[in-house]
């Protein structure tokens, strides 16, 4: 593929979905590296973090909270295009259960995240995401809150 052909919808999709393949299974963190652009800006309700080196802080946290992760991705669409980025909407489901000491049960947790994306491609043609947003949060009935 080359370094500069537009990113399709099923180029992207299937982006999305090994990310979330990735995080479903708590991989290595050297593992995403390869995803992110090297300037990755994300945006989660609890934070902003910038850079690697942000997203393994963030990462390392989160695979010690959650536990039982499924993500199914629900819908990838292109909103905008130019020479060297592409702007995504991205819906997935996502359950994790949680557990908080010293409570005898853990908790499910089950929402749709709503994400903007803006995906370039690397030097080597691949995908990586240069932001990641989450929009919005919104919660099945019955399901435990963040």
């Amino acid at each position: 593929m080359s370094n500069s052909a537009p990113l399709s919808e099923t180029e992207l999709r299937e982006f999305a979905e090994a990310w979330y393949r990735k995080l479903d299974v708590h991989e290595p963190l050297e593992n995403y590296r390869s995803f992110l652009s090297e300037e990755v800006e994300m945006v989660f309700p609890e934070a902003t973090i910038r850079g690697f080196e942000g997203f393994a802080g963030w990462y390392e946290r989160v695979i010690s909270i959650f536990f039982d992760e499924v993500h199914a991705v629900k819908e990838v669409k292109i909103i905008s295009t130019s020479d060297n980025a592409t702007d995504v909407k991205v819906i997935v489901k996502w359950e994790a259960s949680v557990w908080n000491a010293p409570e005898p049960y853990s908790k499910r947790i089950v929402l749709d995240a709503y994400q903007t994306w803006t995906v370039k491609r690397s030097t080597s043609g691949t995908p990586v995401v240069a932001t990641y947003i989450v929009d919005e949060l919104k919660y099945y009935e019955g399901s435990a809150t963040l």
